[in-house]
């Protein structure tokens, strides 16, 4: 018993023994690479470059008072849309206390002289009516009072310009009323009521009271890099993605590029604009970032591989193609033409049937 129990058991030693080394065996065993293969296939390569910036209007322009004062009421606020002309605000004036004083001055004087001469004429206009004096003094008085009147007119308009910016005879045409220049639509109001604002002097630009722009005229502005601004002409046609507006592209043309560039954290950057074409019902918020992509260059149909299959000796590019047999490579100098970063087009070298090596292939995954 105990002799059948000992071969029994160096039986098992044996088997686990052999196991062992039949397991390490097959593990240490290299398994040959394996890769993909892809064909060449047909299809269209576009060159592009992108350029960032903003969709801004044309032309925003800053409406400021042409006195000074404090804002009486306000008509429009931000998202309005103006006609050239409309009212936007009303300045009620404070007048200097220097000028309101010099202005009340001449205005009595006016006063004075129109009286004297009221009364000097109202004589002569009797002593001639009796032929008592000639037409000549008579011309003369009638002259003096006529000046005088006027005198006194112009210091009371002077007096009401100082005092409410608008004379009675011209009430429509009070520089107390800020108003449009042109029609759009009110971007900005950067003021409230009671607020003091200025008129545009030597010393000063003047208050803002509104920005306007037309909102139907929009351009993108953005930069672009030196390497690329050579490539790119007036009147290329641009692709716009607008980050805040999904799942919709802008197109526009190219109308200017900067003369001068500038640089930006060590690189030169041009200025670059475009026209926005916007279809009928569309509306851009002003300050909106953008992306344009300006296509520099196209090839419709033509064969291509993936760019990463490419490999480069001096100055040669060559790929690897699949021989009969199973995973042997030969590799075959080709020409290339167009890339986009992620085809390239194969001009000479390749056929549709041949099996281009691509990426090593996970053995875990077969």
């Amino acid at each position: 018993m105990k002799k059948i129990f000992r071969i029994l058991l160096i039986a098992i030693l044996i088997g686990a023994f052999g196991g062992t080394m039949f397991f390490l065996y097959n593990k240490s065993k290299t398994k040959p690479d394996v890769f993909e293969t892809k064909n060449p296939f047909i299809s269209t390569v576009i060159l592009k470059t992108v350029a960032t910036g903003s969709v801004v209007p044309r032309y925003e322009i800053e409406i400021k008072p042409q006195v000074s004062g404090i804002i009486d009421e306000l008509f429009v606020e931000a998202g309005d849309r103006i006609t050239k002309g409309q009212v936007l605000a009303r300045i009620k004036i404070i007048p200097d206390m220097v000028t309101l004083n010099s202005a009340e001055t001449r205005l009595n004087k006016a006063k004075i002289n129109y009286e004297d001469a009221k009364i000097d004429y109202d004589r002569q206009q009797k002593l001639y009516d009796k032929k008592v004096v000639s037409y000549v003094e008579f011309k003369a008085a009638k002259l003096g009072y006529d000046s005088s009147k006027e005198e006194l007119a112009a210091a009371e308009n002077n007096l009401e310009l100082i005092k409410n910016g608008v004379t009675k005879k011209a009430e429509s045409a009070t520089n107390t009323l800020v108003r449009s220049t042109i029609d759009g639509m009110v971007l900005d109001v950067p003021v409230e009521e009671g607020n003091s604002v200025i008129r545009a002097n030597t010393f000063n630009d003047g208050t803002t009271i509104a920005s306007v722009a037309d909102m139907k005229d929009i351009v993108f502005e953005g930069k672009i890099d030196e390497t690329e601004v050579g490539k790119i002409k007036e009147g290329m046609p641009i692709e716009l993605e607008i980050g805040a507006i999904e799942k919709e592209k802008f197109a526009a043309i190219l109308e200017y590029i900067s003369p001068k560039g500038v640089e930006e954290n060590g690189a030169i950057q041009f200025e670059i604009k475009a026209n926005v074409q916007l279809k009928e019902g569309q509306f851009i918020r002003a300050g909106y970032s953008a992306n344009a992509s300006i296509v520099l260059d196209r090839k419709d149909s033509v064969m291509v591989i993936p760019e990463g299959m490419l490999k480069f000796r001096n100055d040669s590019s060559y790929v690897e193609i699949q021989l009969e047999e199973e995973q042997m490579f030969e590799e075959r100098i080709v020409k290339t033409g167009l890339s986009d970063g992620i085809n390239i087009e194969i001009t000479e070298g390749l056929k549709k049937e041949d099996k281009v090596k691509g990426e090593k292939v996970d053995p875990k995954k077969l």
